[in-house]
This record gives C-alpha cells, structure tokens and sequence, in this order.
C-alpha cells in the first residue's frame, strides 16, 4: 500500500469547494480505494477528513484463470500452487501453457532421453531455460520433477587416444596432460606397451574433472571401450588428492566398473624419485582424506616407500617419468619402516 497525504489526495480539485472535496474523498473510501490513516489525526475542518490515506490496490479478478487451472491443463500438471496464487499463474502462464501443450501433443518424446538443453528448447523454444532461467522453478509449481522430463546433463567430452580397438584391452586414465601427451607419442611411435601392459587406449582424466566427465562413459565412449573385458587403470600423481580423485572415482562407478591403479607407472615413480635429492612439498589445502584402497593393489615394500613420502609432505608428480622412462622394467624390493 502506498500512503498519500490529503493535499496531493485532492491536488486536481482544489478550485473546488471544500464540500465537493470532502464528499470525493468519501466516494473514494466508499468504492474500497484508500482507508484513513488514523494516526494522521483530522484536518481540524468540519466535515472532517484525515490529513493521510492508505492508497489500496485494486483487487484483481482471476476468475478466468482459476477456471483454466480447473479444467484445461494436462493431468500431469498439479494446479494445487497457482490454485493459491493465481497472481503468480498470470505471470508464469505462458511457460506453462507451452508445457501442457507438449504433455498433450509430444508426450512421446519423453520415451526418449535427451539432453537438459535439448529438452529445454523442445518444450519452451529456449534452450537455456531449465538450466539458467526459470524453467525449474516453473517445473517445480506444476509439481514435475526434472528427472521425469527424461533428461540428461552433458559434461565436457572425454578426451581419448585409441591406439587399438582391439578387445579386450586396457584402457589407461590418465590425470595430467602432459602424460597423456607424452605417453601418447609413446604409442605413436610404435609401441604396444607402457611400463610392459599393453595398452589401447589413453583417456586424459583433467583432475578431478573425471569424476563428472566418467558419468557420461556410457554415452561418449565408443563400443569397443565399453567391452565387458575390458581393464580400467588409473594413474595420477602420488600425493594425497592423486590418491583421492582414483578412490573416489574408484568408489563411484564400482557398480559398473573395476578400476584399478596402473601399479607398474607408480613403481616406476618411486625408482626415479631416489635419484632426486629433494622432492616437492605437498600442496597446500589437500584433502588427505584417503582410505587403504589404493594401497591394497601394492606390495608391502611399496606402500611403505609411499606413505612415508606422504608423511614428509612431500609428493611425486606424473611428469617425473618421460617417454625415455616407458619401458623401464620393476627393480627388486627393497625394505623400509614407518608409521602411517
């Protein structure tokens, strides 16, 4: 409500008679348009007015919507939230006729899964909608989930090297770049195998980008990759969050997949790092949150060298090995103690 003072209330009749003004203030009151304010007081005259008003808006007639809520939308549309607020029905009702006319018309569609974007544009003519506008909150007043619309997300397309499409393989996830690359010159340049598994197929993983990048396997993956006998290996740097990002990932699609880590590459890691004097200090702000999985796929000898690098805070990157390093075969074990 909007408050207005008696003088601006009467501004267009002042040349009138205070009368004519006091008996159109009055109609005003009368047709529901303003109430006094009474702690204004009075203007002191006789017949008295308040020196305030409350403008009051006017009520809106949503009898015709009401009616359309009733009886015309889609079963599929609950009508129960613009029912209560028809003033919000008023201003969504484009968006949602458009919903119901696709429930009606293309119900079909929905058999098939599409993409959120895809979706999105064949419903409102507007890609981004239930993504970056108000698409969702249109959806969730017409009492649908998005997940019913059939719809999928789409990541950033896995990036991968095949080197054979040979099956079954083992297929590598790599963490960094710069060892995708290089290992993937590796192949090129004639080889079968890296640290002696033979190897079809490079996935460049991005760090923790993987883990939302993995989701979509089933959709971007050509079929060779997604062969039953297929072995998934994973290899990242040696420091607390390499070691997570495998076990989460490992932990994620366990139901689909075995992952395992390429222990070979890790074993390789450790022989060249005796030769470095000083490794690199461990990242700031690392989740160090790890369970004994990655550990279990080694032998006693490696586990130790390996926790006891982590409890100096220390950590060996993936680009400690080179394509000179690809073949270097596992040296004898050697036997060292810590705490963990």
């Amino acid at each position: 409500m909007k408050r207005i003072s008696l003088e601006n209330l009467i501004h267009t009749r002042l040349n009138l008679s205070y009368q004519e003004q006091y008996e159109y203030v009055c109609e005003l009151l009368r047709e529901g348009k303003i109430k006094p304010v009474k702690a204004s007081k009075t203007n002191g005259k006789k017949p008295a007015l308040y020196r305030e008003y409350w403008i009051l808006e006017e009520q809106k007639d949503y009898s015709d919507y009401i009616e359309e809520l009733k009886y015309s939308l889609s079963t599929k549309i609950s009508v129960d939230y613009y029912l209560a607020h028809p003033d919000v029905y008023e201003k969504d009702r484009p968006w949602v006729i458009m919903l119901d006319e696709y429930f009606k018309d293309n119900s079909e569609r929905v058999q098939i899964a599409e993409s959120l974007n895809e979706r999105s544009f064949e419903i409102w003519n507007r890609e981004k909608f239930l993504d970056r506008e108000q698409g969702r909150k249109i959806l969730k007043r017409c009492g649908i989930n998005v997940e019913s619309l059939n719809v999928y997300r789409t990541t950033e397309p896995l990036p991968y090297y095949t080197h054979t499409r040979n099956v079954p393989q083992n297929l590598l996830i790599l963490e960094n770049k710069d060892t995708f690359f290089s290992m993937r010159n590796y192949l090129l340049s004639g080889h079968t195998e890296i640290f002696n598994i033979e190897t079809g197929t490079l996935i460049y993983g991005a760090g923790k980008g993987i883990l939302r990048s993995f989701q979509d396997f089933d959709l971007c993956a050509e079929p060779y990759m997604k062969h039953s006998g297929n072995t998934i290996l994973y290899f990242g740097d040696l420091d607390y969050e390499g070691i997570g990002i495998y076990e989460n990932l490992a932990e994620k699609f366990k139901d689909r997949w075995k992952i395992t880590p390429f222990v070979s590459a890790y074993k390789a890691m450790l022989r060249k790092a005796e030769s470095v004097k000083i490794l690199p200090g461990t990242k700031e702000h690392q989740n160090r949150n790890i369970s004994l999985e990655f550990f279990s796929y080694f032998d006693e000898q490696t586990v130790c060298k390996m926790k006891k690098i982590l409890e100096e805070d220390r950590y060996i990157p993936q680009e400690i090995l080179n394509t000179m390093d690809f073949d270097i075969m596992d040296e004898g074990r050697k036997q060292c103690s810590t705490n963990f």
